[in-house]
């Protein structure tokens, strides 16, 4: 039995990440198109899939929320290390690939991204994207987002050290 719809959109439904999807979040974060550009190295297997439930989606300092649409999974996306003294939270978001390129993503973070500023009172959300990752980083401007700088080999991905492209979004801006 899914979760239930917290947020709802023309084409994409936000709902509660449960137990019985676990299978599908370690099948996609295992998949190369979603591990590489989510900067994932190691295998994650069921039991780990399952502590990070547990620990991270269970947590009072995210949200993490599966997208769907017409009744299937498509993807993840969140506010992670929500800090309610500075107002701000980090946006991470996934759609599998056999998804991708249909504004689940866009759309799925325009929810999340309003629920945000309009329910949590947040001031400034903050993105990270491997520079890479030329998608991610046009939705992330297709909604307001702004880059904001560049950390230098931040991250070893794929063999490689990476570039990590830091974006932001102010509340008055998202207005």
């Amino acid at each position: 039995m899914p979760g239930p719809a917290f947020l709802t959109g023309d084409d994409v439904t936000l709902r509660t990440i449960e137990e019985e999807d676990l299978e599908f979040l370690q099948a996609q974060v295992n998949d190369p198109a979603i591990r590489r550009p989510i900067g994932r190295s190691m295998p994650l297997n069921a039991e780990q899939e399952r502590a990070f439930y547990d620990d991270v989606v269970c947590s009072d300092d995210a949200i993490h929320l599966l997208v769907v649409a017409d009744a299937t999974p498509v993807g993840t996306v969140g506010l992670d290390a929500i800090d309610w003294q500075s107002a701000g939270a980090e946006l991470g978001y996934w759609i599998a690939p056999a998804h991708q390129r249909r504004g689940y993503g866009t759309e799925a973070v325009e929810l999340v991204v309003g629920h945000g500023f309009d329910q949590l009172g947040l001031h400034r959300l903050a993105a990270r994207v491997y520079g890479f990752n030329d998608g991610s980083k046009r939705l992330l401007e297709s909604v307001g987002f702004s880059e904001e700088g560049v950390h230098r080999d931040a991250a070893f991905v794929d063999g490689e050290y990476r570039d990590t492209h830091w974006y932001g979004l102010l509340e008055e801006e998202w207005r």
